[in-house]
């Protein structure tokens, strides 16, 4: 019997709450699932810590229940290895597309499923 199935919907959902304002408003929520080595490329080419992510999500677009949220599509999954996800799928966010790749991994089962790298790439207007 293989967890892939199941590892890969864990991580989905994973991404799917950080993609909630109520949970990129609270820091408690961000910290339990991003992984304490997590880090991010950004647009920009910065990289982002997790102490870094952690405090400024609050603050980041898409954290307020009365603004934009973002909307994801085509979410896909491959089990990389045990405790290792590789999530790939678009966002639309105010007006604004992204391709985004994610890594979760879980080393236990008391820490569960955290996200431990992830980057987006804008896609310019006129690329389908």
């Amino acid at each position: 019997m293989t967890q892939e199935p199941d590892d890969v919907a864990a991580a989905i959902a994973g991404e799917l709450s950080l993609m909630d304002p109520a949970v990129r408003s609270s820091r408690t929520e961000a910290a339990r699932l991003l992984d304490p080595e997590f880090t991010e490329v950004g647009a920009s080419g910065r990289r982002h810590t997790y102490a870094e992510t952690v405090a400024g999500l609050p603050d980041h677009p898409g954290s307020s229940p009365a603004g934009p949220r973002y909307e994801p599509t085509e979410i896909t999954g491959t089990l990389l290895a045990p405790g290792l996800v590789h999530l790939t799928y678009e966002t639309r966010f105010a007006g604004r597309r992204a391709r985004r790749s994610s890594l979760w991994r879980k080393k236990d089962e008391h820490t569960g499923w955290r996200m431990y790298y992830h980057q987006a790439t804008p896609v310019p207007h006129d690329i389908p």
